[in-house]
């Protein structure tokens, strides 16, 4: 491990050095399709000595092969300005125009990473320099890449921070309490419609590893686990970090999740489980609300999302989600898309999160939706979840942990109203016009928090009050 976090750490010194690379989210990227194409690759040398007549998609000349002569595998082959041409002009175009035509979906990853992600790095010594240290990693030693799997979180996790790229990581605490609460089983199909890096699929992957009993169990994680994701740097992330945790063949699919009709999702396509941290705050692209039934169009991407998987799950489906507050309240389409999910499926708990969960890339107040196709819903638990003692507000150096929602497992096990719990009936959420956004009535008056529009608000009519004051004094004082 520690040997793994220096080679990382050297990495990391060589690119800050390059004037090509800008930012963490172009050194992810550069670092993403390098590891990519390493691990890759490794896992081609292992498939052509356990699978008979295995062929690799790559041409040989691009692969990247530990033997004298090879571009990247030879620590004393080409640098300079012969391996950035080389890297820039054959390697990308060979591999954004690899052969897919029959079908082989390790030629369609391979296709799709290097279509839409790029090599930043301006200097072929210090691409050399990086090639010689990921040299030093055997992603086909176990203790290589499990070692390289837990500290790879940690390189997905500094996404976070870079800008818009932060959109793409859900906190693992997060991922890791909704798939503990769903509990996902061997042979259930799991979907994710907006992966990102892979972290709920990550997630239900080891979930599902200590429920192999069999070989034929094994195979089942490789079938049944799935993801959609239209970006390409998450798509490559999310591809490696599968690969990372065994999936020989990820079964990640670059594609919008918005971009089909709602009514071409049949019963062929339902799954038994969704976990998902799907879009929110953003607007809805290539006019693809129009896929949707005319009652629920909308740009606002969350609302979409929610409908989508609720047309995705099958009868008895599980889902787990994370949901913005503005998808709780607010009238017009949201309702309706509410209206729908009460009426179809059994939404039975809400957890409430502080605001800061996903700083600094959203300050929003977000929940954690879980509920079930099938039956309507009649009570809806909430929990609200505060912020641990002597901390106001989650940050890049305290994110939320995993042993804070030990209390709220113990809680789902027997639920009950206390300080942070509260139960409604869906009487008096239709009596709302299905409004879901219900205050804590249990919670002392002084401990009461405040999110930014909340905030706006007081702030506005103060200075209304304030305006009308100093008219009122002006009066007097003629």
């Amino acid at each position: 491990m520690n040997n793994i976090q220096g080679i990382l750490k050297t990495i990391r010194d060589i690119m800050w050095q390059d004037t090509g690379l800008n930012g963490d989210a172009q050194r992810i990227e550069q670092l993403g399709w390098m590891l990519f194409l390493k691990i890759f690759s490794d896992k081609d040398l292992e498939l052509e000595l356990t699978e008979k007549n295995y062929k690799s998609p790559i041409p040989a000349k691009f692969h990247w092969v530990k033997k004298k002569g090879n571009w990247a595998g030879d620590d004393e082959g080409i640098t300079g300005d012969k391996l950035l041409e080389f890297v820039e002009r054959k390697l990308f175009p060979a591999l954004r125009r690899i052969d897919v035509s029959t079908g082989n979906r390790r030629a369609l990853i391979v296709r799709e990473v290097f279509q839409g992600n790029n090599n930043y790095m301006k200097s072929g010594i210090n691409i050399r320099k990086v090639l010689n240290k990921l040299n030093e990693i055997d992603f086909n030693k176990a203790k290589d890449r499990h070692a390289f799997g837990e500290i790879y979180e940690g390189i997905l996790k500094e996404l976070q921070s870079a800008g818009k790229s932060g959109e793409f990581y859900t906190p693992r605490a997060i991922t890791q309490f909704i798939t503990d609460v769903i509990n996902p089983r061997i042979n259930e199909k799991i979907l994710d419609p907006a992966c990102g890096t892979g972290g709920y699929l990550v997630c239900a992957i080891e979930h599902l590893k200590r429920q192999v009993k069999n070989i034929k169990d094994r195979r089942s994680i490789e079938e049944n686990i799935a993801g959609w994701e239209y970006k390409p740097l998450p798509y490559l992330l999310a591809t490696t970090n599968l690969i990372l945790h065994d999936i020989e063949v990820p079964n990640i699919t670059f594609r919008d999740a918005l971009d089909r009709p709602l009514v071409s999702y049949t019963e062929k396509n339902r799954v038994d489980v969704i976990l998902a941290n799907p879009p929110f705050g953003g607007i809805v692209a290539n006019n693809n609300e129009a896929n949707f039934p005319q009652t629920y169009r909308t740009k606002e991407s969350a609302d979409l999302f929610l409908v989508l998987m609720i047309q995705l799950l099958k009868h008895g489906g599980r889902a787990g989600i994370v949901l913005p507050d503005g998808s709780l309240s607010g009238d017009g389409v949201k309702q309706r898309v509410r209206q729908k999910l009460l009426e179809e499926c059994n939404l039975h708990t809400i957890i409430r999160l502080p605001n800061s969960v996903f700083q600094p890339y959203a300050t929003v107040a977000t929940n954690l939706l879980f509920f079930e196709k099938g039956n309507p819903t009649k009570d809806v638990w909430y929990y609200e979840h505060r912020l641990p003692g002597g901390i106001k507000a989650y940050n890049k150096t305290k994110p939320i942990s995993l042993n804070e929602f030990d209390p709220i497992k113990k809680w789902l096990s027997k639920r009950f109203v206390g300080e942070n719990s509260w139960k409604v009936s869906i009487g008096l959420i239709k009596e709302k016009n299905y409004d879901l956004e219900f205050r804590n009535p249990n919670k002392p008056q002084e401990q009461e928090e405040y999110n930014s529009i909340k905030l706006l608000n007081m702030l506005e009519e103060s200075i209304l009050a304030s305006t009308a004051l100093l008219s009122e004094l002006k009066q007097y004082s003629k």
